[in-house]
């Protein structure tokens, strides 16, 4: 039966040995594996000591849980993970799936790992520090494993005030940055960021008109004329009635009022 003949620590990690043995086959002695210092406590492993198939199997089982579990303390030293991170993780670093169990359920009897908790703090950070909505916010949790139950209990962290609170801020900045296009439009494409934001449409509907800053004639005029002298450039080979049809519908779907078209067209024909 092989025998232990030396155990060695690591120069590069103090915490990990090399356990050298003798096979009984004429070689002498050999490095046979290495181990965690937990596992060669656990096994009271010594010099001189036999070792059978059984034990060394289990002895290298053991210390692939260490090695995982030492790897999934690591990563969770950088921030809160679910659940299904750390497995995703280990799995990424081809760790078998038996090991992985045995340290779920190890830093879960620990309390390094508890979704709902996960949950709860990943609410309270998206509300707190990003635009998202909740919406965005559930898929997220979803996809990092938070049961319904958990998730649902977590979004009461991010309340109706609040969403609508930072739904307006978001409104604000976007009717300021798109002066050069029709209140109309302005509001159609505000209602699809907020919606791919992950807002509700009963909050899109307060943020949306409370935000409005209604637009000043003049305002709206330099709008139509942004917007017409593209089109103009568009149509500029046709002429007549043909082109001011054109015109006049292409901005109109933009938003526009007759009464500013008729006014931009006016203009186009005083300056040709």
């Amino acid at each position: 039966m092989p025998i232990i003949t030396k155990i060695t620590t690591q120069q590069k990690n103090q915490d990990r040995f090399n356990v050298f043995m003798d096979y009984g086959k004429g070689k002498g002695e050999e490095f046979a594996f290495s181990v965690d210092s937990d596992v060669l406590i656990k096994f009271q492993l010594k010099k001189g000591m036999e070792l059978d198939d059984f034990s060394f199997l289990e002895i290298q089982y053991q210390d692939d849980i260490r090695k995982a579990y030492n790897r999934a303390i690591n990563y969770l030293a950088r921030r809160m993970r679910s659940e299904k991170e750390i497995v995703e993780y280990l799995g990424q670093k081809e760790v078998d799936e038996p090991v992985i169990n045995e340290v779920i359920h190890r830093l879960t009897a620990q309390h390094y790992i508890n979704d709902q908790e996960y949950a709860v703090a990943f609410v309270r950070t998206q509300a707190n520090t990003t635009d998202k909505g909740p919406n965005v916010i559930k898929m997220d949790l979803k996809e990092k494993g938070i049961a319904e139950a958990f998730l649902l209990k977590a979004l009461e962290e991010f309340p109706l005030e609040q969403q609508v609170e930072k739904a307006i801020k978001i409104s604000v900045k976007f009717y300021q940055k798109n002066t050069k296009e029709s209140l109309k439009v302005q509001k159609q494409k505000l209602e699809q960021l907020l919606l791919r934001k992950g807002y509700s449409y009963e909050v899109i509907n307060i943020a949306v008109n409370e935000a409005e800053v209604p637009k000043e004639m003049d305002e709206e005029m330099e709008a139509v004329r942004f917007q017409g002298e593209k089109l103009h450039r568009k149509y500029s080979h046709l002429r007549g009635f043909e082109y001011q049809q054109k015109i006049k519908q292409a901005l109109y779907r933009k938003g526009f009022t007759m009464e500013l078209i008729e006014r931009f067209l006016a203009e186009k024909d005083e300056h040709e």
